[in-house]
């Protein structure tokens, strides 16, 4: 295709009416409307030398002026025509046959300085829709794209977005405790979350969630070198401020965890024995840790029927905190089981709760007084487990903290544990992951033609087996806008670094 324009004006007019033409300005972005919502779309550049090839220029000659004579070009047309990548832009260039630059055009408005809006917004949405620079920068390349550079990007998230996240999500938070501060006093619930497995973490988050609500009120970043790199104690330093800041903002009736030894000493023997609030554990990680032991047990010679019980031993558990009132009643349950399963199921001192039994069982009975009752027996009247059994009978509900590991999960989307981030970079997209799982928290159902629920299925590699779960709607993501507003504002009303002050504009 050829790039040469060829325009309709006669050549032989009076030059002098190249003094009357003028070619439009560049559109520049003024207030955050001009460019939050608005559409855009990947353009080809030999689509755009098409579409050049057609357009009439308001002049027939070059009008540059020479620089140091001041006497005009002068050049007669067609003008050649180039389309170039600048950034995400595609830029149109007309360029007479002396090589002077007879006017350009850009695919994006410009900011301050120079920057053109799509490098700006391509920048602030890889970080706010947890994206990673440098796999973006790989799709742009793969596609033969302009990509925002490197510097840029990452100057951009540093001065603009990550300040703006920050006050974002304590302003949605301040609302929150807003609300809860006339509920009365509350019930939160405490997990950490390292950024990577084993000891080498770097960062350590600790989530506080409200109960009823299922609300994120509370996060804190760790970093191992607060705590002189020992990344044993991140959480306990993690637990310590989340909760001391929610004590200057609610009054916490109860506080459950997991069973964090580091934890639990800080109220039976440490800062927080006789300061009040109640210590509670989470059901869902003590039915988990007792399944842990039970399958390690099963794992040993002459002990492989344990692992047909695990199951059902675990949910004995969940019963017994439940219907229990008190630790005498859990523990005369409790302690049936090792009856049960054995197949009595009445006893001189009390029997089971449960109605007849199908004959065809699957399972096979334990012996009694085999190696694998004795050792089920160490683990049900395990004495370290019996003096911390009190802190799961909660009587009036189950606590459980399985919706923060749920948003523990939620926290991969925004920061990976394959990717390093900077202390405030991490930070900040931990506080997005809080502010998606708080505004979609009560998405409503997906239902049929027939208005019944929706549901999905997931496989569980571990326990081989399928579960159900409610399908919901689809997110709105309707907060980011505002979160893009409050960013390109900041941008809009700065000064801009030394390095932007410096951008040569197209």
């Amino acid at each position: 295709m050829e790039d040469t324009v060829h325009d309709d004006q006669d050549n032989t007019s009076d030059p002098s009416a190249s003094d009357m033409t003028t070619f439009p300005e560049s559109i520049k972005v003024i207030v955050v409307d001009d460019i939050i919502g608005q559409y855009a779309s990947i353009a080809y550049h030999e689509s755009l030398k098409q579409l050049a090839h057609y357009l009439l220029l308001p002049i027939n000659i070059c009008p540059v002026k020479d620089p140091q004579t001041k006497v005009e070009c002068r050049a007669p047309g067609p003008f050649e025509c180039t389309v170039k990548s600048r950034g995400t832009a595609a830029v149109v260039e007309w360029m007479c046959p002396y090589g002077h630059t007879v006017w350009k055009w850009a695919s994006q408005p410009k900011l301050k300085y120079g920057m053109l809006v799509g490098d700006f917004m391509l920048a602030t949405n890889i970080l706010l829709s947890g994206n990673n620079f440098a796999k973006i920068s790989l799709l742009f390349k793969f596609m033969r794209m302009g990509m925002v550079d490197t510097s840029s990007f990452f100057r951009i998230q540093d001065s603009y977005c990550v300040d703006t996240v920050k006050e974002f999500w304590s302003e949605q938070r301040a609302s929150i405790i807003s609300q809860l501060q006339s509920k009365g006093p509350v019930v939160a619930l405490g997990d950490g979350r390292m950024d990577s497995p084993g000891f080498c973490a770097q960062y350590c988050t600790y989530s506080v969630m409200e109960n009823e609500s299922k609300q994120i009120i509370c996060m804190v970043n760790i970093d191992k070198r607060e705590t002189m790199r020992n990344s044993v104690i991140m959480e306990k330093e993690g637990f310590m401020q989340a909760f001391d800041t929610l004590r200057q903002d609610l009054s916490i009736a109860e506080i459950c965890t997991d069973a964090h030894t580091q934890i639990s000493a800080l109220f039976n023997k440490g800062i927080y024995k006789d300061r009040g609030g109640k210590h509670t554990l989470d059901m869902w990680h003590g039915s988990k840790s007792l399944g842990k032991k039970i399958h390690a047990a099963g794992q040993q010679r002459q002990c492989t029927i344990l692992q047909t019980w695990n199951r059902d031993i675990c949910n004995h558990f969940w019963y017994c905190c439940k219907t229990s009132h008190n630790y005498e009643d859990f523990f005369d349950m409790w302690a049936g089981v090792l009856h049960h399963v054995t197949g009595e199921h009445v006893w001189a001192l009390g029997a089971c709760q449960h109605g007849p039994l199908v004959e065809d069982k699957e399972k096979d009975w334990i012996a009694r007084n085999s190696v694998a009752h004795q050792r089920l027996t160490e683990i049900i009247l395990d004495d370290r487990w019996l003096r911390g059994v009190h802190k799961y009978l909660h009587f009036s509900a189950l606590r459980s903290t399985a919706e923060l590991e749920s948003f523990h999960n939620h926290i991969l989307m925004y920061a990976s544990k394959r990717f390093s981030f900077s202390p405030p970079v991490y930070a900040a997209r931990v506080m997005l992951a809080g502010l998606d799982y708080n505004h979609h928290l009560n998405r409503p159902v997906r239902r049929t033609a027939d208005g019944s629920i929706r549901y999905g299925k997931v496989y569980n590699k571990k326990s081989k087996k399928w579960s159900l779960y409610t399908l919901k709607q689809e997110k709105d993501y309707s907060y980011i806008k505002d979160l893009q507003s409050e960013i390109l504002q900041k941008k809009l009303s700065g000064g801009g670094d030394a390095k932007e002050k410096n951008f040569k504009a197209y």
